[in-house]
């Protein structure tokens, strides 16, 4: 509601007069003369004008109401002013209205502004949201209620390199929210605008929050335009989608739906019932904008089969080159499609055995025909990379890898991986190699290209960059992999381990955790740079078993800077120790707290 306000240049306190009852009328008071001195009363009353706030005067709805009531005559005030005397007044100043004083134009401002208020008329009443749905998940335990308020509302230092040994509470939301979500707990209806704020400001926190916030979450971001990011993140902006079995309904939200539901109506028919989604697409196909269909295209990652070769073939036409090599990559991640096969044939003319060296030997493309490029070929290279190079390594990363044994000699991919190749080519062909053992993700064959963990150089026959071993990585089994990488760790330290851990299952298996922590602490015993070690630290915080924090103890006390070393390294270290000790018990305490209870 508009309110009217009067105020002065002045900021002199203004003696009270004494109320008067709205019907009685008052006897005007005596002008005095401008030079005359005015009693103690109001001495402090401002000569300056008077500013009134004018913003309804004539505008506003209920003047007419106002101007209705009786006050001397009608509305009128003191020496039968109106209110837009007063305003009038008030910006001409009491000195150029002998007629007006300004203690009196207060008083009057103050009754006609309390009658304009009382005559306002109330408006329509604004119909209330629809209740939010129910949420039928079990509530959260007490403790686990309290846990997260505090992860909630802590907030790190900013502008500080040194951490100190408090744990930072922020980065472990994610894990009690994988916890919390793992045992289907709802939310504390109090903490979901703290819980969708977080969210916001992080995007990796999304998927966990929202699937732990449940119904009311979307409800709320219904209602407030910061959190809109919710509706765009769940499936169809939280909306019901029909069954499959509704052909009807299906079909028209297809067709009228907006574009998050039809992606989420396209995710739900191709985990059910892959054919209706494929024959829901290609009826529209023709008719949807080249980002939509590049879109609709890349969900067909999950899920895909041998089924989807007709549907990515038509789309190796499409007149987007985006689209078109979506298609080419999915279908040679398909060994059997026609297009596998065809990269196999060209990649084999350009690969052979030298059966007189038992060398490799490589005779790269001399063109990029068409047939390539419709393939999924860029005929063009990168800046600094050849040509023909550039159309080897793409010819390779397509072709199925089981078609390389009976070309190569017939051995297995470590003997394969482990052949000479002639003229400079060995660094190209097993580059090509790795990404399509990544792509296509063979066991054998990221096995083969890793090699010993504790190889010379740690490259690995064929992996050249931590990355690209992190991708290999990826394809083995989650104990084979933490034990690679604990060996690797062991061998060569964490230089170049970073990278390998960040794909290691979580909690990390006990032979990768310790071989962590022994690293961290030769290297400190060393006098290594400590800040250096940061991020394996945290990701020591998040990934060690919590249990190992017990055998974590000795490592906590404060040590002396090493010769050589940066002032302050020492209590770095120890810091730093402290901090992973207590941010492991934190975690373990965190798991007891969300652990249902024993029935």
């Amino acid at each position: 509601m508009t309110t009217s306000s009067i105020s002065t240049t002045s900021t002199a306190p203004t003696a009270p007069t004494t109320p008067t009852h709205p019907d009685t009328p008052r006897t005007p008071r005596t002008p005095t003369h401008p030079d005359t001195p005015r009693t103690p009363a109001h001495a402090d009353a401002p000569k300056s004008p008077v500013h009134l706030d004018t913003s309804h005067t004539s505008t506003h709805p209920t003047a007419s109401a106002t101007s209705a009531v009786a006050f001397d005559g009608g509305g009128l005030g003191w020496n039968g002013l109106g209110w837009d005397d007063l305003v009038t007044t008030a910006l001409l100043g009491t000195e150029r209205r002998p007629s007006a004083e300004a203690d009196a134009l207060w008083d009057e401002a103050a009754v006609l502004t309390v009658r304009r208020r009382a005559g306002l008329r109330p408006g329509a009443a604004a119909k209330p949201p629809e209740p939010a749905d129910d949420d039928p998940r079990p509530p959260l335990p007490a403790a686990a209620r309290r846990r997260l308020a505090m992860l909630l509302t802590d907030r790190p230092g900013a502008g500080t390199t040194r951490r100190g040994s408090t744990p930072d509470l922020l980065e472990l939301l994610p894990q009690w929210l994988s916890t919390a979500n793992a045992h289907g707990y709802a939310p504390p209806p109090e903490l979901l605008p703290a819980l969708l704020d977080a969210a916001r400001g992080r995007t990796d926190l999304r998927p966990q929050v929202l699937a732990f916030a449940g119904p009311r979450a979307l409800w709320l971001a219904r209602l407030n335009p910061d959190w809109r990011f919710a509706l765009r993140a769940a499936p169809g902006a939280g909306a019901a989608l029909p069954d499959p079995e509704d052909a009807e309904r299906v079909r028209r939200l297809w067709e009228e739906g907006l574009f998050a539901e039809r992606v989420a109506l396209l995710a739900a028919l191709r985990a059910r019932a892959p054919q209706k989604a494929r024959s829901l697409l290609s009826g529209t196909w023709r008719t949807e904008r080249a980002e939509d269909r590049l879109m609709f295209l890349d969900s067909l990652r999950t899920g895909l089969e041998d089924a989807d070769e007709p549907f990515l073939e038509q789309a190796l036409s499409d007149r987007s080159r985006n689209v078109r090599a979506t298609a080419a990559e999915l279908l040679a991640a398909l060994p059997g499609s026609a297009l596998a096969g065809r990269m196999a044939e060209r990649a084999r003319s350009c690969v052979a055995l030298d059966r007189t060296t038992g060398a490799v030997v490589v005779e790269a493309p001399h063109e990029c025909d068409a047939g390539m490029e419709r393939d999924g070929v860029a005929a063009k290279p990168p800046a600094g990379r050849g040509e023909r190079s550039w159309w080897l390594g793409q010819l390779v990363e397509a072709a199925p890898l089981g078609c390389w044994s009976d070309r190569l000699g017939g051995g297995t991919p470590e003997e394969i991986v482990a052949l000479d190749v002639a003229d400079d080519w060995r660094g190209e062909l097993h580059a090509a190699w790795c990404r399509a053992a990544v792509r296509q993700r063979d066991t054998g064959w990221s096995r083969a290209l890793l090699g010993a963990p504790t190889a010379s150089g740690a490259t690995g026959p064929g992996a050249v960059s931590s990355a690209e071993r992190a991708k290999l990585l990826a394809a083995l089994p989650d104990a084979e992999r933490a034990g690679w990488v604990a060996e690797f760790i062991a061998a060569h330290g964490l230089s170049e381990a970073f990278q390998l851990l960040g794909v290691c299952a979580t909690p990390w298996a006990r032979p990768l955790g310790r071989a962590v922590i022994d690293a961290l602490n030769i290297a400190r015993d060393t006098g290594s740079y400590p800040w250096s070690f940061s991020g394996v630290m945290g990701l020591a915080e998040r990934c060690l078993d919590p249990e190992e924090s017990g055998h974590l103890d000795t490592l906590t006390a404060a040590v002396e800077d090493p010769e050589g070393t940066a002032p302050g390294s020492g209590g770095y270290w120890a810091e730093a120790f402290q901090r992973l000790v207590g941010t492991l018990r934190l975690r373990r305490d965190m798991r007891a707290e969300l652990a249902p209870p024993t029935p």
